[in-house]
């Protein structure tokens, strides 16, 4: 019910966008610091999945980038990774035995990634040790998986662990703080119906 001579509420004044991604600190002991995004249906609190998920993260990590290079790291699967890259003209490198670098995928390979690979979990870095190549790492990757970013992230702007059927990605970095991961993925995502938020 409206006041007295006040118009009703259009409905639709009070509808969210279909889509939320939350930003926040996370706190994952003193050694690291860390950026959660989770990708959610606003309504559901489901995380978004399929193309709708495989476009907004396509977005997402060049944004997060800014001008600095990156690249995708596959460490399980990496056969139907390897075939993946060569059926849609997609450069790769053999970094090590269960290692597979993708560097500088353009948005939309990204998108193929991220909607082919949804139940996989792969990796992203951003900086010049990964432009130049970093071996030590790459190594630990093969062997260790995800689990080789936390010795070595501080030596890049960000390494994300990429969960994308759970909707989630961490960031591993010693300089990106909520606040500027927000400022630095608004631009890219407005084309999208989607609400930044940050919930805590």
């Amino acid at each position: 019910m409206s006041a007295p001579g006040k118009p009703p509420l259009d409905p639709s004044a009070l509808e969210l966008p279909p889509f939320s991604l939350d930003v926040e600190a996370l706190d994952l002991g003193a050694d690291l610091k860390a950026v959660g995004l989770e990708l959610l249906v606003t309504e559901s609190r489901e995380p978004v999945r399929g193309k709708d998920a495989a476009l907004i993260w396509a977005a997402v990590f060049p944004a997060l980038a800014a001008n600095e290079f990156f690249v995708v790291d596959f460490f399980s699967h990496v056969e139907r990774v390897r075939e993946f890259c060569k059926l849609h003209d997609i450069h790769y490198r053999e970094a090590a035995e269960r290692c597979l670098v993708l560097p500088q995928p353009g948005e939309m390979q990204l998108e193929e990634l991220f909607q082919r690979f949804e139940g996989e979990t792969f990796g992203v870095r951003v900086g010049d040790p990964a432009q130049d190549g970093d071996a030590e790492l790459e190594k630990e990757l093969s062997r260790r998986g995800l689990d080789a970013y936390q010795p070595a992230y501080a030596r890049y702007t960000f390494s994300a662990v990429c969960e994308p059927e759970d909707g989630w990605v961490t960031l591993l970095s010693p300089t990106l703080w909520p606040t500027e991961v927000i400022r630095r993925i608004r631009p890219a995502v407005q084309k999208f119906d989607i609400y930044i938020a940050r919930p805590h």
